[in-house]
């Protein structure tokens, strides 16, 4: 029996998002740096259960593990290279599918803006490894969590 070789080979992929909110920077910066407030708002869809730890510094670790009802779970391992409160977060991460590494991750996230609105900018970069992974789901699943923290927003100030 012939056994199959499996292909190893990188995909690259890169996504920038620009995002309006309502909210002063640092309304907008505060739920992406306090743990309690992004704990209710970054994870899953509704009906998966997440796990969560946010060490928010300089050198400081994040570690998600989102699992589906049926038993599916995708590991978020970030560490954050810079932080500037209000103004930017820098961050590197890797994601995996139950024990398979899908890929690594470099990102930025700027807020601009003044007074009482945020324009929050997303670039991120990508690599996936051996064919795994989509980068259409990562802009999308980036979009879901955007929508999800202008919800948290909303009804939180």
């Amino acid at each position: 029996m012939v056994k199959a070789v499996q292909e190893r080979k990188l995909a690259h992929d890169h996504f920038r998002i620009e995002k309006t909110y309502d909210f002063a920077p640092a309304i907008v910066f505060a739920a992406w740096a306090d743990v309690k407030a992004k704990a209710q708002w970054w994870g899953g869809p509704d009906g998966w259960k997440d796990e969560h730890k946010l060490d928010f510094r300089i050198g400081g670790r994040e570690w998600q593990r989102t699992t589906s009802p049926d038993g599916e779970s995708y590991t978020f391992n970030g560490e954050y290279h810079d932080i500037v409160p209000d103004t930017r977060i820098v961050y590197s991460y890797t994601m995996d599918d139950n024990d398979r590494r899908l890929s690594a991750s470099i990102a930025s996230i700027e807020f601009n803006g003044a007074g009482s609105k945020t324009t929050l900018v997303i670039d991120e970069t990508d690599i996936f490894f051996d064919g795994k992974g989509e980068s259409d789901d990562r802009d999308g699943g980036t979009r879901m969590l955007l929508e999800s923290l202008e919800k948290f927003l909303r009804t939180k100030t």
